[in-house]
């Protein structure tokens, strides 16, 4: 495996970095992953082990997130799914199977809605395509606290949503490490999102999904529940639906082995 970290300007300007992992085969499939709110690329680390072998893989910074640019401006799913489309349009994929968690799942849905001919499955991770008729005003209150209080003041709140109490016992340095990234994050940049998510509404996507779709979630997720995917699952439905025992919000980082076993599947069902 041949591993490249480079950056491009989108049409508006923006630079994003991001990272080609190119396999030794030339027909392997392509894969590109959609990192969390506030986090960045390398919650797919674990997961791109598992993978490499069998796939390339693209994996970027968000707008606004890790080492991307920072614009302050309105963000919205559709704006980052059209950066998802340049970002493939520069490194020469015509098309790719997306995974996405969490707020990545959101893009990933908008970004197969808007380019359905660039989306040749999508695993939707941890996420929803739309969360409630009180959403806009719970993400800006979340923004908000942040504001209020630091973004040190939700650490407590936060990685008690993304992991398990074992696992965050057991793997420090894997939470220390996902911290250290939320905490450098742009207030800005970081309001800006939770507001992309609580308007977010992908719902009018999903009927048009021809596409492998594979829904996945942790039993004990509280920020995206089963209930959500669940509801992803009945509404697309040549999906497939995936809940993992124990796992919570950041399932790619506290359960890799079934993130990438469920990525794979998906990649066989593209054919």
């Amino acid at each position: 495996m041949t591993v490249q970290q480079e950056s491009f300007s989108t049409s508006d300007d923006c630079t994003i970095s991001y990272t080609t992992h190119r396999a030794a085969s030339l027909a392997a499939p392509r894969l590109a992953l959609i990192h969390s709110l506030g986090l960045d690329r390398s919650i797919w680390d674990c997961v791109i082990e598992r993978l490499s072998d069998r796939s390339e893989i693209l994996t970027y910074d968000c707008r606004g997130h890790g080492r991307s640019a920072r614009p302050h401006m309105d963000y919205t799913a559709e704006l980052f799914g059209r950066d998802l489309a340049e970002l493939m349009d520069h490194v020469g994929w015509d098309s790719a199977a997306v995974a996405g968690c969490s707020m990545g799942g959101c893009v990933a849905q908008a970004f197969a809605g808007r380019f359905p001919a660039k989306a040749g499955g999508l695993t939707l991770i941890d996420t929803s395509a739309w969360y409630g008729a009180d959403a806009p005003k719970q993400f800006r209150d979340r923004a908000a606290a942040a504001k209020a209080k630091g973004m040190n003041g939700l650490i407590d709140f936060q990685v008690t949503r993304w992991f398990s109490e074992k696992f965050a016992a057991s793997h420090p340095e894997q939470v220390n490490r996902v911290v250290r990234i939320f905490l450098a994050n742009d207030f800005d940049c970081y309001a800006a999102t939770c507001a992309l998510l609580g308007d977010a509404d992908l719902r009018k996507y999903l009927p048009s999904f021809r596409m492998p779709v594979a829904v996945v979630v942790g039993e004990e997720d509280y920020a995206t529940p089963v209930a959500m995917a669940q509801a992803l699952h009945a509404a697309i439905p040549q999906s497939t639906l995936k809940i993992i025992p124990g796992g919570r919000h950041l399932t790619p980082i506290q359960c890799p082995d079934e993130i990438a076993a469920e990525i794979a599947g998906l990649l066989e069902r593209r054919g």
